[in-house]
Parts: C-alpha cells; structure tokens; sequence
C-alpha cells in the first residue's frame, strides 16, 4: 500500500496547521470517540502484557527482567529482549541505507501509518501509560494517546516542509555577456545523520518521547529507543508497532529498536558515546540532560529537562479564579510534570483584587483552601493526582517542609481502585524571598512555595534569575495593569521562557498544544531544543549539491 497516499490529507492539513497556527488534531482525545468496544478491548490487550516475554524480533540474547513497576501496584512481571548496543547499533547502520534513499514522502507516510496504527491502540497504551508512570487514566488517555500523536506528527510535517523546500531539480544559468551562458544542472540529495537514540523518561515517554523519534525516522535516521528503566512497556508497544508499519512497507525493522537496561546496569552513557551514533533525544533530569549537553561530541543532541516555574501574582479582577486555576495546576499527577508551578510570587504588602487589598496571608490561605478543597474526596483527588513515581519525590515534600512555613500540609490519599497506590496532596509552604536556598531550585513533585516579595518587579526579578539559573517551561502571571504585563512579557522574553497572563478558566499553563504552543523554547537550561520548531527537524539531515554542466 502506499502510506503517502493513505495519509496525503493528514499530512497537508498538518502542513497547513504548522503555518496558522489553530487548533485542529486528528486524533480525538475524548475515549467515547473509539467506540464501545474499544475501552474493554484495550484493557484486554494490555492485561495480555502481563507476566510474559514482549517479543521483538530484534538481534538479542532470550529476555531480562527489568525494575519496571506500576506506581498503582499492579504486578507487571513483562521481560524484554536482551539487546547489547553493539548489536542494534550493526542493525541499524545495516537498516539504513534504503531508508534514507527512500523519499521524504515515502518516509512521512510510513511514519503516518505508525501512527494511524497507534491511535488504533489508544486504549491499550493508556492502561501501558497509566501502570507505568503513575498518571490517572483520563491522563494517561489523553497524554499518551491523541496528544502525544498530535507532538509526532507535528515533527513529521516539520521534517517534511524542511526536506522539500528545496526543488528536486533545476537548470541553472549565469549570463557571460558576449560569451554563451554557463549553464548547469543541479540537483540536491539530502543526507541523514546516522543512527538516532531517543531516551525516554519515566512520567510522559510518549508525549516527550514520540516528536524525537517520528523527527529522526522522517528524516532518514535509524532510531533506537532506550526507555527509562522504570518505564518500558508504552515505548515497546510503539516499537511493536512501528516495526510491523516499517517491514509492510518494504524496509528492514531494525529501523526501530528497542534498547532496554536497568538502573544496576545502564547503558545509555556508553550507547551515545559511540561515534555511530549522530543525534540524541532525551527528556528528563537536568543532571543527566546537563551531561549529554556537556559530552557527546559526536551526535547533535536535544534535551527537554525541567526548571522552576513562576507565577507571578500582582493583580486579579477575579481572586478565586486565580487560585481555582492555580489548584488544579498544581494537582495534576501530583505535580510531577516538568510545566507544573512551583513558585508563586506575591507582594509581601499584599495584591489589590478589584477595590479591594488583599494581604498576603489571605492570598497565600485562599490557595491553599483551593487546593484542600479540590482535593477532599479521595476519589476524586486519585483521579486528578494518580500516583507518585519515585521515592525521591516523597523525599522531596519532607525536605520542602522543613524549609518554610507549611500552610498546607500534604496528605496522603487512599484509592479504593488501588489501595497500593500511593499518592500525596501538593504541600504548600510560605517563605520569605531571601530564602533563596530553599525554592532557587527545582522541587520536582507536590511541592509549591508562595513567596513574599518587596513588590511586583522584585516578583520578576526573580522569577528572571531563576530561570536562567536552573531553567523554566512556564510562566503565569496575574495582573490588572497593563505596564505590569508589558514588563512581565519583556521579562519573559529575556528569561526565554512561554509565558501566559491571567489563567481562570479551563486551559491551564500545564498544557500545551500540538502545532500551536512551542513546548520549551530552548533558550533557557530547562533544555536546548523546542517541541516543535524548525530547528527540531532540520539537523537531522545534510544537504549534498550535485553540479552537472550542461
């Protein structure tokens, strides 16, 4: 089948799409839209998973068990294929010749067809994401399905606008006056990098994972997926996938393999060390992120890591919006996403709300009854929370307590679905801004901090140097002023971070829109790379001039 001609619509309205700038996505986020069957049929699939072998059929040596587990408790036991590096990277230089032959529309409809197959299995992913990461389902859904397509195909229009600016041939002509012209053909091949390897992270391996990976094979590149330790099934379902997808389509699978290890045994740092290898993907940790950045020499590498996220309260028209947006920002899986709010700057001397003045104890006590009250019932707190990842986090919410005053203290909630599961409230702690060692750094988890300042621009000042010190995703800010949120802007500008101003209804700063929002803007150490820009795609491939005079 020709997938390019299967796909030619989604891939011109995805092309269209990365021009204006609208909304529009191809995969419906809501699970009604699947069907009836679907939700049992993907809970099946997955639970099939479960306590066996995942079979690729890639060079390997039988299977591994892994440190995977479910933050809800449930018991995986899946083993994956005990692949060297050494192996997957002889089969990927072997796979990619063909492929990087092939034309960049028979590359986008391929990569098209993954995801057309994908979307298919949006239920089963979600159970795979939601087991594995911790996310409630509706999340999991959500972020790992539909969203998380809409990222992919958003680098596959990408790397196909910028592999065919260029015209496929032409004469050119250079006048001589009385001398005839010269005159020569040209042509321009393009020339993938090499090899690619995607690491993954453990909270969102698809949503981060999928622009990477879409963007190196659009372009040419072999990939090999090396998921985090703690979270490989989502990346092995798409490996699945993408190989079935890669051999009907006529090229070798080992296109796309997976690449497994455990934290007693880790391979990544060698596997991007090799010089075989020619572009890095990675999301998560700014330690990690930081060292690919300072080290690999030999590949281009893109990092998504994290930073300090700012609110920055000045003014509001409507108070208990503000902290009715705010709480569920903050709550979402339990903070543990890396465009999750952190600091919350309000003058000490307090904010004015209409004609009124509001204290700062008041403003700091109004969110934190947002956020308690959002969070009551227990059901309903595990289905915005779902369930903490790591116990680093846990130790991260003891640390923070002791650091300021704790006006709201995290608790500890209990999921009748999953009495396993362990999930934690957001703990909400006043400081002073000259308590600078305690929130001047990344707090990963339910942790946010409402921090007095001397006034507005002492507000920004701040926010400014935190974001160029440790990084930022996102900015907030509330005000009635429009000096103020010409300032904020400016600042942010200079800060290199996304901003957005006054937030009270149903879009809150977490999220992010495929073909719309630039997801990070690599101009701060919260990474170097833009989910999605031009610049994600077009040094993934080399362009070759090719001269014949005539």
């Amino acid at each position: 089948m020709d997938f390019y001609e299967k796909h030619k619509g989604t891939l011109d309205k995805a092309l269209e799409t990365i021009r204006t700038r609208q909304y529009w996505s191809p995969y419906p986020e809501s699970p009604r839209a699947y069907g009836e069957d679907a939700p049992a049929d993907g809970e099946a699939a997955f639970q099939e998973r479960l306590g066996k072998p995942f079979v690729v059929d890639q060079p390997s040596d039988g299977f591994m068990e892994v440190a995977e587990t479910s933050p809800y408790g449930t018991e995986l036991g899946v083993t994956y294929p005990r692949s060297s590096p050494e192996a997957l990277l002889a089969a990927a230089e072997a796979a990619m010749p063909a492929w990087a032959a092939a034309t960049p529309a028979t590359r986008a409809g391929v990569c098209l067809e993954i995801l057309d197959r994908l979307a298919h299995r949006s239920f089963e992913m979600a159970h795979a994401v939601m087991q594995t990461t911790g996310q409630a389902f509706l999340m999991a859904f959500q972020a790992g399905g539909p969203h998380a397509l809409d990222r992919a195909l958003e680098a596959v229009a990408y790397a196909y606008a910028e592999q065919t600016r260029l015209p496929g041939e032409m004469r050119w002509e250079k006048p001589q006056g009385k001398r005839d012209p010269i005159v020569i053909d040209k042509t321009w091949r393009l020339k993938p990098r090499g090899v690619a390897v995607t690491i993954g992270v453990s909270t969102f391996p698809t949503w981060n994972g999928y622009p990477g990976v879409l963007a190196s094979l659009a372009t040419g590149n072999p990939v090999i997926i090396k998921p985090h330790p703690g979270t490989i099934l989502p990346f092995a379902l798409f490996t699945e996938t993408a190989r079935a997808v890669v051999a009907e389509a006529g090229f070798d699978a080992n296109l796309v393999t997976l690449l497994v290890d455990t934290p007693d045994a880790p391979v990544a740092k060698d596997l991007v060390l090799d010089p075989r290898v020619k572009l890095v993907d990675y999301t998560g940790g700014p330690t990690f992120g930081t060292w690919l950045e300072e080290n690999v020499h030999n590949a281009l590498v893109f990092t998504e890591k994290a930073g300090v996220n700012s609110v920055v309260i000045d003014s509001a028209d409507d108070l208990k919006g503000v902290f009715r947006n705010l709480s569920v920002s903050m709550s979402m899986y339990s903070g543990q996403m890396c465009t999750t709010p952190q600091n919350v700057y309000v003058p000490r001397g307090g904010i004015d709300v209409g004609e009124e003045h509001v204290s700062f104890d008041d403003v700091a006590q109004g969110l934190a009854d947002a956020i308690g009250g959002l969070l009551s019932d227990d059901q309903r707190a595990g289905d915005i929370l779902g369930a903490i990842k790591g116990e680093a986090t846990l130790r991260r919410i003891d640390e923070a307590a002791a650091g300021g005053t704790p006006i709201l203290p995290s608790r500890a909630v209990t999921n009748p679905t999953f009495p396993d599961a362990v999930m934690r409230t957001p703990l909400l702690v006043a400081v002073d801004a000259a308590d600078r060692d305690v929130y001047m750094r990344e707090m990963f988890g339910p942790v946010a901090f409402v921090i007095a300042t001397d006034d507005t621009e002492q507000s920004l000042a701040l926010a400014v140097e935190s974001a160029k010190a440790s990084g930022a995703i996102t900015w907030l800010v509330y005000s009635t002023d429009d000096e103020v949120v010409a300032a904020a802007e400016d600042a942010a500008l200079d800060a290199g971070v996304s901003v957005a101003f006054n937030l009270t209804g149903a879009l809150f700063v977490n999220q992010s829109a495929a073909f719309s929002d630039f997801h990070v803007t690599g101009a701060n150490p919260a990474g170097n790379a833009s989910l999605t820009d031009p610049a994600f795609v077009a040094g993934r491939f080399r362009v070759v001039g090719v001269r014949k005079p005539v």
